[in-house]
């Protein structure tokens, strides 16, 4: 039996219409703003279910830095000879590798959003987005009480008789963290799309990630890298953010480092251009990944 309807203008009062996206820049980054409650829940959860069976909890986040550091500082630094630019070799390999756990972390655990969050992001809609900002969110947790643990040690080589101290650069410490949210969050959202349709990403990225530590100072200081390249490709070698962030990183606690305003200029143009990417990149494959995951 038909159903017939009064007043026809009723069925057009609607609080919120959902309506496919047909353009590569319809992001729809407003609805993060109405979900922030939502990626606080995805924070919590992250960190709730990770540590949830584990005897240390978040004692790890200490622990994780301090052991690779003993690993590098005996293995570079003690049979390898690598030069550190006359810095005391553990406080020379705590710094990068706090600098480089904060982007490693957010890079792998947001490459893989989609794989991840399909079942979530088959049922109900909510902003993709969300999900590996979050990642950013909870791992900038962990990057403040290694960045602590960093400075307990910086200090005692202070008082111990080391020659390094501060310099003006430490008050672009929160522009260095900030640059590296984005290229984590822009890098990892690009392979997170592209991983929709060729699952050997997923095998790749492990190994990426330590080849891209190898080639960020992180053990080998740009100074080093400087003396043995012509400078054609120690321009190259620049193009990778990480190394000037690293390099300012020190430059900022110890007087020393790699540091030009070209490089600082090339480290920014490649970050943004790797959020654009990823961000366009995302949101055009978010409408139909469900028909290729």
């Amino acid at each position: 039996m038909p159903v017939t309807v009064d007043k026809p203008e009723q069925l057009e009062s609607w609080d919120l219409v959902l309506h496919p996206r047909t353009r590569w820049f319809d992001l729809h980054l407003g609805d993060l703003l109405r979900y922030r409650d939502l990626i606080w829940l995805f924070v919590k959860r992250d960190f709730i279910t990770f540590y949830k069976q584990t005897i240390l909890g978040p004692l790890w986040y200490i622990l994780q830095p301090l052991l690779t550091t003993v690993v590098f500082t005996v293995i570079f630094g003690k049979f390898g000879k690598i030069p550190t630019d006359g810095i005391p070799r553990f406080i020379f390999y705590l710094s990068g590798t706090v600098t480089w756990s904060y982007f490693a972390n957010c890079l792998s655990q947001t490459s893989n959003t989609f794989i991840k969050n399909a079942g979530v992001f088959g049922k109900v809609y909510f902003p993709r987005l969300s999900v590996p900002i979050s990642v950013v969110i909870i791992n900038l947790a962990k990057f403040s009480i290694q960045f602590i643990v960093f400075l307990t040690f910086y200090t005692y080589s202070i008082v111990k008789g080391a020659s390094i101290r501060p310099g003006l650069f430490i008050l672009l410490l929160p522009v260095l963290v900030f640059q590296m949210a984005l290229l984590s969050f822009g890098t990892g959202i690009l392979v997170s799309s592209l991983t929709t349709k060729y699952r050997d990403l997923n095998f790749v990225m492990t190994f990426a990630v330590q080849l891209w530590m190898y080639g960020s100072s992180v053990i080998i200081p740009a100074s080093v890298v400087a003396e043995k390249v012509s400078t054609r490709w120690l321009y190259v070698y620049m193009l990778n953010p990480m190394v000037s962030i690293v390099e300012m990183f020190r430059y900022a606690f110890f007087g020393e480092g790699l540091v030009k305003p070209v490089f600082i200029a090339m480290g920014w143009c490649v970050t943004l251009l790797v959020l654009f990417a990823g961000v366009t990149l995302f949101g055009r494959i978010e409408k139909n990944f469900m028909d290729t995951i």
